[in-house]
């Protein structure tokens, strides 16, 4: 990877993005003068696999060039750790095409990637792919679709498999066996992953430390410490494994990394007992998991061990601590920490800096934090993106967004671009004081730097100004995102639905629903609120029939027109509830059922008995029985307005139906 003709080739590969012709003709000389291992090296430097993929298809199209073996085999290397599945398909297709061997591992490295891509049942039909080209399974292609099976949460198919392999004459080996284990371990099936375990002698295949290692990790996240030490001795007694220094990392690592830190200092003062030395390392975690436990003390007194044997801290191990003290809030002994780091020779890097950073913010020392970062080329140190973050949230904590922008501009001043989360926090923080114009100035300014700014971002601008009622404000900010390409999504067009209803603009609202559904953009249930409660409060029936019905056909809402009902009752409109009611009888459910009470709820509150029991009436018509104790209360009310008939009817209704009546007494 250190050859010149390696390096000159990823610097061109860099700098795609602006590519001349001129560019192309030297990268299309480097490579005819390359080698099969350096054109391998150029594909392994690339740090996205999308790249290396294209680099790949750029150079198998030039002109006498043919890519050697190898670097297929590379490349479905490298396209088995990604989810690029249908790329490493496409390989595997042009190898076939051009004649290239293909081996067993190189269809297994396509199956992996299927099943990193989550697609299990394409991944386990490579195997009918290989077969169908002649190629004879071996036992890595076994293994592969068993881990395949297991990542997959299938065990039983898995072991189904492990039985075919041997009918075929391929014998499982501790590979196999380790991928089982693992695969019961996942499952909570750790009775059957001890008895593979014991089994395994008897079929010729013994376990190795992977095969412990694995359960003594499901031990561990299970705390159950008694387990784990059971697990070391039966590895030492069973299968003659004795336990090393590897051994031991591996324990106090797992143990450090769910919280144990007193079983894990266990095992630490056990290995050292024994004859294993412990680094510096394996210290800083049990460290590290004092200081998150908020044991300080102790995390100290473990740092003084250390310097008394000889294995003096490093700044991972201070950082710790430092961290520890600032969850802590002490954080004037971090700083002093900090000073002592000095004295005792280990320079802090920036992990520590940004650490007790965050520790003022948490603190509500933003100012001081600032001040700090301004002084690190003072200190030999330098901010990254996190600790920029750290501070800029810091402030905005504090309510002091001009100082969380500035950071944020000094931020991206440096390179380093803030997520489109973060800037959507200084966004929203903006808009909730009012200040949606500071708001949508800081999202441009990201914008123009090269920030990647999302449709999130834009609708919250959005909203801050349909909350200050500033609707052309709003809709001009709507008009950029069309401008720059950044398609709205449902929420963005139900906010401005939402603030045009707000302020009684209903065409212009019903402009924007029809606009949304033309672009393909799909209603959700909140959309479907906001407008049945902005079309009801105006009391717009008609125009919100016709909108429903565009919305419906594009995204049915199964209680569209319950919601509508019910919103008409709440804002004291039962009678354009009841021009309705014939839509919600259609199905007859139990939700229409409600529906249909809080009606007559609304009817009884107007003073209109009447018209309830005709909503009772219908209701029996489409074999819907109303509450009993609800049309009771309507027949008190039929009978105090001299509606005796009705009265009887209703409940003569509930006695056809085989419903006992409350004994009442008439009045």
């Amino acid at each position: 990877m250190r050859h010149p003709l390696v390096k000159e080739a990823c610097r061109l590969i860099e700098r795609q993005s602006s590519w001349t012709p001129k560019l192309e003709i030297e990268l299309r000389r480097l490579l005819r003068c390359m080698k099969p291992q350096q054109i391998c090296a150029v594909l392994k430097s690339q740090s996205d696999e999308r790249v290396a993929l294209k680099f790949f298809y750029w150079a198998d199209q030039q002109w006498r060039y043919r890519h050697d073996p190898l670097v297929y085999y590379v490349m479905l290397q490298l396209l088995s750790r990604t989810k690029l599945c249908q790329g490493a398909k496409r390989i595997l297709k042009l190898m076939a095409r051009r004649r290239i061997p293909r081996r067993p591992e190189d269809f297994g490295c396509v199956m992996v990637a299927f099943s990193r891509a989550e697609h299990l049942r394409k991944a386990m039909q490579i195997l009918n792919v290989m077969q169908r080209a002649g190629v004879e399974p071996d036992l890595s292609i076994c293994n592969t679709a068993i881990y395949v099976l297991v990542k997959g949460d299938k065990i039983e198919k898995a072991l189904k498999f492990l039985e075919r392999m041997q009918l075929v004459g391929i014998s499982p080996n501790v590979v196999t066996y380790n991928c089982l284990i693992k695969g019961y371990c996942d499952v909570h099936r750790v009775e059957d992953a001890l008895e593979l375990i014991s089994e395994m002698p008897y079929k010729g295949c013994y376990p190795d430390k992977v095969s412990y290692y694995t359960l003594i990790a499901f031990f561990c996240k299970q705390k159950q410490i008694d387990e784990v030490k059971e697990s070391v001795e039966k590895m030492a007694k069973d299968s003659n494994l004795l336990p090393d220094q590897v051994t031991y990392n591996t324990i106090i690592h797992m143990l450090s990394k769910h919280g144990h830190a007193d079983e894990a200092l266990g095992f630490l003062t056990e290995a050292e007992e024994r004859g294993f030395r412990v680094d510096k390392v394996g210290y800083s975690a049990v460290v590290n998991s004092f200081c998150e436990e908020g044991r300080l003390d102790k995390a100290k007194e473990l740092v003084n061990e250390m310097i008394a044997k000889g294995c003096f801290p490093d700044v991972v191990t201070y950082t710790a601590v430092l961290n520890g003290f600032c969850l802590a809030g002490r954080i004037d002994e971090a700083k002093k920490l900090l000073q002592h780091m000095y004295k005792h020779g280990c320079k802090p890097n920036t992990v520590t800096y940004t650490a007790l950073l965050n520790g003022l913010c948490q603190s509500g020392r933003s100012t001081e934090a600032r001040e700090m970062m301004s002084m690190c080329e003072e200190s030999w140190w330098r901010p990254n993106a996190i600790t920029f973050s750290v501070v800029m949230h810091g402030y905005r904590r504090e309510g002091k967004l001009s100082e969380a922008c500035d950071v944020g501009r000094e931020m991206i001043g440096k390179g380093f671009f803030p997520s489109p989360v973060e800037i959507n926090l200084i966004i929203r923080s903006l808009c909730q004081e009012g200040r949606a114009d500071e708001a949508k100035c800081f999202m441009v300014e990201c914008l123009k730097k090269g920030c990647a700014v999302n449709v999130v971002n834009f609708t919250t601008v959005i909203h801050g100004f349909c909350q200050k009622n500033e609707l052309d404000a709003a809709l001009s900010v709507l008009d950029d995102m069309y401008l720059i390409n950044k398609h709205p999504d449902a929420v963005t067009y139900t906010t401005l639905i939402d603030g045009l209803g707000k302020q009684g603009r209903m065409e212009e609202a019903i402009d924007m629903a029809n606009k949304m559904l033309h672009r393909g953009v799909l209603p959700t249930a909140v959309t479907y609120r906001t407008v049945i409660h902005r079309f009801c409060q105006q009391r717009r029936v008609d125009d919100l029939l016709k909108l429903l019905e565009r919305m419906l056909s594009r995204q049915g809402c199964k209680t569209a027109y319950n919601q509508v009902i019910e919103k008409f009752c709440g804002l004291g409109y039962p009678d354009e509830a009841y021009k309705l009611l014939g839509k919600v009888l259609r199905t007859a459910s139990r939700v229409d059922a409600n529906t249909c009470h809080i009606l007559i709820e609304s009817y009884l509150k107007e003073g209109s008995p009447l018209s309830s029991y005709k909503v009772a009436c219908r209701m029996f018509h489409r074999n819907l029985i109303p509450d009993l104790k609800l049309c009771d209360k309507v027949k008190d009310r039929l009978m105090q307005d001299g509606r005796v008939e009705e009265a009887d009817k209703l409940m003569l209704r509930f006695v056809e139906r085989g419903r006992s009546l409350p004994q009442l007494q008439r009045a």
